[in-house]
């Protein structure tokens, strides 16, 4: 596995991470503790080396599986995690970045990954931008938990530019993450240049597009009860049944290069910038293999040229977030 740079900083990680959410959160009831152990480390056995998580994830039970299984390799591994939520009763209620509780998510969280020895975060992510706290106020908690040696990098999610920049300049942000793929690319419009010019990383999540780029969902499939996709406009039958077009596009280019969809949808967003990680969740060995395969496929200025002209002829249906969730996007 290649290594990349997120940004101009000194924090290097495989080409392609572990989005590890899904192992106890989103898409159906959490997966067999035990499995998701044994994935985990066959990531690393396989050169990963990047690991994404959150104290929303469960919430708490994602942070602690994923410190329990990288126990073993502390000093191979990168792990991001997250703050931003207030819970209650062990239920996200709303917004929480005042810089009081970002410090007390950070002790919490170093607690829950505890069978690592971690004695900092590697990167910390503010989950989502929370209008109440200034965001000058939030970089100033995270510079003082780096100054305290508890954090390393400090992190955004699905901020706006205005937010990166001003973060930015209190204390140096090593990435943002959001979600991007052959089916979200707004990041382009301008998240993507500022970044260059800032020299952040960026970390697309939801890179398969929440399962659709695999291939493997059709207007018939059923979701489990549990699973937030039934709540997401984009994968209505009727939305996911127009959507095919961009599978079948896919489909057409990995054919010729002996690859799958969601190989080639991978490989197309590691050829958009070399500062550019990935972090594709699954919770199934052979999903694993197959994602990792993308970092080893090379698509040519050729290859790129004409999946950028069929994708712009396909018009992708639905919205990718209920409203209440959008909202707290790209503030």
């Amino acid at each position: 596995m290649q290594k990349r740079n997120l940004g101009r900083s000194n924090l290097e990680v495989s080409a392609l991470g572990l989005g590890c959410m899904g192992m106890s959160f989103g898409y159906g009831p959490a997966a067999d503790k035990r499995e998701m152990i044994s994935l985990i480390r066959s990531a690393v056995e396989r050169g990963v080396t990047f690991f994404d998580t959150a104290e929303a994830y469960g919430p708490f039970a994602n942070e602690e599986l994923v410190g329990e299984a990288l126990a073993p390799f502390r000093n191979q591994v990168v792990i991001a995690t997250k703050f931003g939520f207030k819970f209650e009763s062990g239920a996200q209620r709303g917004l929480d970045s005042r810089p009081a509780h970002i410090k007390e998510v950070a002790e919490a969280s170093l607690k829950r990954l505890k069978p690592l020895k971690v004695d900092a975060i590697d990167l910390f992510y503010q989950h989502r931008v929370d209008p109440d706290v200034p965001i000058e106020d939030v970089a100033g908690a995270v510079k003082d938990l780096i100054h305290e040696g508890k954090v390393k990098h400090f992190g955004l999610s699905e901020a706006g530019v205005q937010t990166i920049r001003r973060a930015h300049a209190v204390q140096p942000v090593t990435a943002v993450q959001s979600e991007y793929s052959l089916w979200w690319r707004k990041p382009e419009a301008d998240v993507l240049p500022a970044l260059e010019e800032l020299g952040i990383g960026f970390v697309p999540f939801s890179p398969l597009g929440k399962g659709f780029l695999t291939g493997k969902i059709d207007e018939s499939t059923t979701f489990d009860s549990s699973d937030f996709r039934n709540i997401v406009p984009r994968f209505t039958p009727e939305n996911r049944k127009a959507n095919l077009a961009l599978i079948d596009l896919l489909a057409g280019i990995a054919g010729r290069k002996k690859a799958t969809p969601a190989q080639i949808a991978l490989a197309w967003l590691l050829a958009q910038k070399p500062w550019i990680v990935p972090i594709p969740g699954t919770t199934k060995l052979h999903r694993l293999e197959e994602n990792i395969g993308a970092a080893a496929i090379e698509l040519t200025s050729d290859d790129l040229r004409e999946i950028d002209n069929a994708a712009s002829q396909v018009t992708v249906h639905g919205a990718r977030y209920p409203e209440q969730l959008e909202q707290m996007t790209g503030r």
